[in-house]
């Protein structure tokens, strides 16, 4: 998953199609990541 986090940044994380299936997340939804040492957290927008 590559997450445009502006200013020419992009945030990548590698997570499982459930995560995508249970966040029902879609190409062009805006979503935000919550970094924490080693492991990154994707939430979708409301």
């Amino acid at each position: 998953m590559k997450l445009d986090i502006g200013g020419g940044y992009i945030v990548t994380a590698s997570i499982t199609n459930e995560a995508v299936d249970e966040l029902n997340l879609k190409v062009g939804d805006q979503a935000w990541s919550v970094i924490k040492a080693s492991d990154v957290m994707v939430a979708k927008s409301a």
